[in-house]
């Protein structure tokens, strides 16, 4: 199994819903964590995308050379990004850092937040359009001139000229629990993301998702975004998981769920049907706990427990075909470090791939009138170019 960690980007602290022991999220924060989670050994990291955080591809391109092995799980927006300037993005990223891009697809679930963005497709226009971003950015990719002409988008013509390290292109990742997303996710993705549900729900996902695959004659792989908080005793873990929800009060789960009912996307309404906002029924499976998901929005859920709990309910995970764990915890700096230490010993992780060198990447010259590439051509015989006589005075 591979175990990601998460850059804060909308803020970090000691406890949910308060300033109270809140922390700038700063350049230097972000790359305390992401060298953290290089020299721990985490596979990745995802670096989260939205309105209420700072942009992603910017801060991940600036922890490009702060690290040395981690990947970054970046966010492509189909609706914010044309394919061929995603692509671009994904390219140029993918050969400044050797290989070490991962691609997020998020279609986005707030209608208003997308409409503050200049988008006002419905859920099912989203989806369609996600399709046709997809066909036209995995193309690009992949080498090829696209002409495309769909119900949302269009291109004439549209290329690649610098292709990414990683072939065909950077794995593809994608969460979603709609009829319409399982979809995309059989069609396009190399990764199904699921949040934190109970086991049994997550099963019932990977099956419908697997077997979608299948009928198109694809596999696809998946991953669990969770929170988690491990401790060496049982005790400690719970007492920490009341602690970090210890400023949050009725009024404040009022105005979340308020906030969040808002939103279309199907994944973030069964979040929010595990706990129905009701903090006296927090524990929604074996170590698997909904308080979080109070006053957050998207992943809601925390393992929490010691060492051995929290491993055996991941290993559980993994029986049922999970082999991304995308984990975080409150404050994300010293919870990279719980986590790794206590856990990893416990798990059988995959080994970390070595990114490629920068020898990886070709030398092609600059392109010809910016669009042809040059010619691949052998030295003269003579060694130079050859000029005509200049006659010399005289004669």
């Amino acid at each position: 199994m591979e175990i990601f960690w998460f850059i804060p980007l909308h803020g970090d602290g000691r406890y949910l819903g308060s300033s109270e022991g809140a922390r700038a999220v700063d350049y230097n924060y972000i790359r305390q964590i992401a060298q953290a989670a290089d020299s721990l050994g985490y596979h990745g990291v995802l670096v989260p995308t939205g309105k209420a955080c700072e942009d992603a591809w910017i801060a991940a391109s600036s922890l490009i050379s702060a690290t040395e092995s981690l990947k970054f799980l970046v966010a492509v927006r189909p609706g914010l990004m044309s394919p061929s300037a995603a692509a671009r993005m994904a390219s140029t990223f993918d050969r400044l850092s050797g290989g070490r891009l991962l691609v997020n697809v998020v279609t986005g679930g707030d209608p208003h937040e997308l409409a503050g963005d200049g988008i006002f497709l419905n859920h099912s226009e989203r989806y369609e359009q996600t399709d046709e971003f997809m066909d036209v950015w995995r193309k690009l990719m992949q080498g090829e001139k696209v002409s495309f002409s769909g119900k949302h988008l269009r291109a004439e013509e549209s290329e690649l000229f610098f292709p990414p390290i990683q072939k065909p292109y950077p794995p593809v990742y994608f969460g979603g629990s709609s009829p319409a997303a399982l979809n995309i996710a059989a069609d396009h993705v190399d990764c199904y993301l699921t949040w934190g549900e109970p086991p049994e729900e997550v099963a019932k996902k990977i099956q419908v998702v697997r077997s979608l695959a299948e009928a198109r004659g694809r596999k696809v792989k998946f991953g669990i975004r969770l929170h988690v908080i491990v401790r060496e005793t049982e005790e400690e873990a719970w007492a920490a998981a009341d602690r970090l929800i210890r400023y949050v009060d009725e009024e404040s789960i009022a105005e979340a769920q308020r906030i969040l009912s808002r939103y279309d996307s199907v994944g973030q309404k069964r979040m929010a049907d595990l706990h129905k906002g009701d903090r006296s029924s927090l524990v929604i499976a074996p170590n698997l706990w909904a308080g979080i998901g109070l006053v957050r929005g998207g992943a809601g859920t925390a393992l929490v427990g010691n060492a051995e709990s929290v491993s055996a309910r991941i290993k559980e995970y993994r029986e049922l075909g999970i082999e991304t764990f995308v984990l975080s915890g409150y404050p994300h700096l010293e919870e990279a470090y719980t986590a790794a230490e206590l856990l990893f010993p416990l798990l059988p992780l995959a080994a970390r791939e070595q990114p490629s060198p920068a020898s990886a990447i070709e030398a092609v010259g600059e392109l010809v009138a910016y669009n042809k590439r040059p010619d691949k051509r052998s030295r003269p015989q003579s060694g130079g170019v050859a000029h005509e006589a200049v006659p010399q005075a005289g004669r």
